[in-house]
């Protein structure tokens, strides 16, 4: 098996999102496609290597949230197969929801951050139960159900290797700070410990995460973690209970997450870089969501 990291350069900066192609056996299968808006960039990436993309005949999307799988349904037109959640399935069939939604959030910044999500053939996408698996040359890829960031989130394991999506966070440039993916409106502290809990257990040498790339120090990332998702959603709930308006939870959670970035040895332009990648406000009010939900 061999893995190549593809660099997206998600609006022109490196190390934001990554797409993984993995080879085995003469065949090729994509996890995570990114979002529309740098489809052309991937296919840049997969001829850069020495792939026909047209010999991409599988991809595997984390979940169904725009950088990770707004690509997917290009792919499903062109011939190949998207294995993903149960729940997300019907989002890559008719992504009219997902786009809508996310419109209202981005408004006239749609374009340029996120690009076209196209619908995939309903005959095109298979939807993988937990310990499902999927052959590839002399590889199975297997979805394991992970909640926590999404209820609709996959992780992909080959062997000692997993393919994380959000559930093990963000991690830019090896740095010691990992930032809690948190946006709404599905997180969930209690199911994302659990997820954790079950990476922790498999002991894998190697996670790879859609933002961004390889880490190795697998243990320590996992349950570090841990300990940060936690850790953000006692400190929203506790300005929640307070009483603390959207604006100032917003406030206090940038603040806050700045602080512990800078203790890390993050340096302001990384900083600045990570809010490109994981907006914070946007993560103060998807913990807030679920603080109002009062799960």
């Amino acid at each position: 098996m061999r893995i190549h990291t593809l660099d997206l350069r998600f609006i022109g900066i490196p190390g934001l999102i990554a797409s993984y192609l993995i080879e085995s056996g003469g065949e090729y299968a994509l996890i995570e496609t990114g979002p529309g808006s740098t489809l052309e960039t991937l296919r840049g990436a997969i001829r850069e290597v020495g792939v026909d993309e047209a010999a991409i005949k599988k991809v595997f999307v984390t979940h169904i949230h725009l950088d990770h799988a707004g690509a997917a349904g290009w792919f499903a037109q062109q011939g190949a197969t998207v294995y993903c959640h149960p729940n997300a399935a019907r989002h890559l069939i008719d992504p009219s929801k997902l786009i809508d939604s996310a419109r209202m959030v981005y408004a006239e910044l749609m374009e340029k951050l996120w690009g076209d999500m196209l619908p995939a053939p309903a005959d095109r996408v298979v939807a993988l139960q937990d310990k499902e698996s999927v052959r590839l040359g002399e590889i199975e890829i297997t979805a394991w159900d992970t909640p926590g960031h999404a209820r609709h989130h996959h992780a992909f394991i080959i062997g000692d290797v997993c393919f994380a999506g959000d559930v093990a966070g963000m991690r830019l440039e090896y740095s010691r700070y990992l930032s809690v993916t948190a946006a709404p409106p599905q997180f969930d502290p209690v199911a994302y410990a659990q997820s954790l809990d079950r990476l922790m257990a498999a002991n894998f040498k190697t996670l790879y995460l859609t933002h961004f790339g390889a880490v190795t120090d697998v243990e320590w990332h996992l349950s570090t973690y841990r300990q940060r998702v936690m850790e953000v959603y006692e400190r929203v709930a506790a300005d929640f209970q307070a009483g603390v308006s959207v604006e100032e939870n917003r406030h206090n959670y940038a603040a806050a997450e700045h602080s512990i970035a800078m203790q890390a040895g993050v340096s302001e332009e990384l900083w600045r870089k990570g809010e490109d990648a994981n907006v914070t406000s946007m993560c103060a009010d998807g913990v807030r969501l679920y603080c109002e939900k009062g799960r």
